[in-house]
């Protein structure tokens, strides 16, 4: 039996809308390291893990992206992607106890 279109695989995308990109102006005022994060975050999700998205500085570091190869960078782009609503934290997690958790706000995934 042949396989249709909707059979295939689809590989793995994270879906941006392009409104976001083309409309607001949110996404072009937050930095460089910042929008990659959220990528990066948005990558993570899988439809039901809103809030208990874990993303570790290791993985971040290994991906090797220009700008976000020291942890204090990393730091920063987390705490604009938090500071201006595109995620939030929902565990605070340290060093060597727990991990931080982060959910998408979804604010700015649909147009005005």
């Amino acid at each position: 039996m042949r396989k249709s279109k909707r059979d295939r695989p689809c590989p793995p995308f994270v879906r941006l809308e392009k409104g976001l990109i083309l409309k607001r102006r949110e996404w072009w005022d937050l930095s460089t390291r910042a929008r990659s994060v959220y990528l990066l975050v948005k990558a993570k999700y899988n439809g039901a893990n809103n809030g208990a998205i874990r993303l570790y500085y290791s993985e971040i570091r290994k991906l090797q992206i220009r700008g976000l190869k020291s942890p204090k960078d990393i730091s920063r782009a987390f705490a604009e992607l938090e500071r201006e609503g595109w995620i939030r934290r929902t565990r605070f997690g340290g060093l060597y106890r727990f991990v931080c958790e982060y959910g998408l706000t979804g604010r700015f995934d649909t147009l005005l």
